[in-house]
């Protein structure tokens, strides 16, 4: 009976071979460079799709929680709770992290709170240490946009 059930199994196709690869699952470095080449091609879609994946599969990634937020952003209708909360889920994993640093500041600018932006900046001369670190100069540059449009 156990010889006719495999045989049927096998004819039909519902049998796989021990070492035929069930699926082809992406890795999360393979998931994070196509987030990352959305990003550049500014197809957020596509860029949420990877890194929310990478978000479920490791949580505790600040660099994907630090894309997804910036994805959120930066979409044609951003959306800037989504963002928020996952710049601070990657600054609360990573308190060190100029990127989400740097991308909450912009945020900030968004929600009009230069106040908090500025806070963010003064973190970023902490972490580099000086403000010559690439991070500071752009939130610095965005700062300083806001107020020259907001007087």
């Amino acid at each position: 009976m156990k010889k006719l059930l495999l045989a049927m199994l096998l004819v039909s196709g519902f049998a796989q071979a021990a070492d035929t690869p069930v699926m082809n699952v992406p890795t999360v470095n393979q998931r994070m460079k196509a987030a990352r080449d959305a990003i550049a091609k500014s197809d957020w879609r596509t860029a949420k799709f990877e890194t929310q994946n990478v978000v479920s599969e490791e949580p505790g990634n600040a660099d994907a929680h630090n894309l997804l937020a910036f994805s959120y952003r930066k979409q044609d209708k951003p959306d800037l709770a989504k963002a928020f909360e996952h710049y601070k889920i990657a600054l609360k994993l990573n308190p060190q992290h100029k990127g989400a640093h740097e991308y909450i500041g912009e945020a900030y600018l968004m929600d009009r709170k230069p106040a908090q932006a500025a806070q963010h900046l003064a973190d970023l001369e902490k972490i580099c240490g000086n403000r010559s670190c690439e991070e500071y100069q752009d939130l610095e540059k965005a700062i300083a946009a806001y107020r020259k449009a907001n007087p």
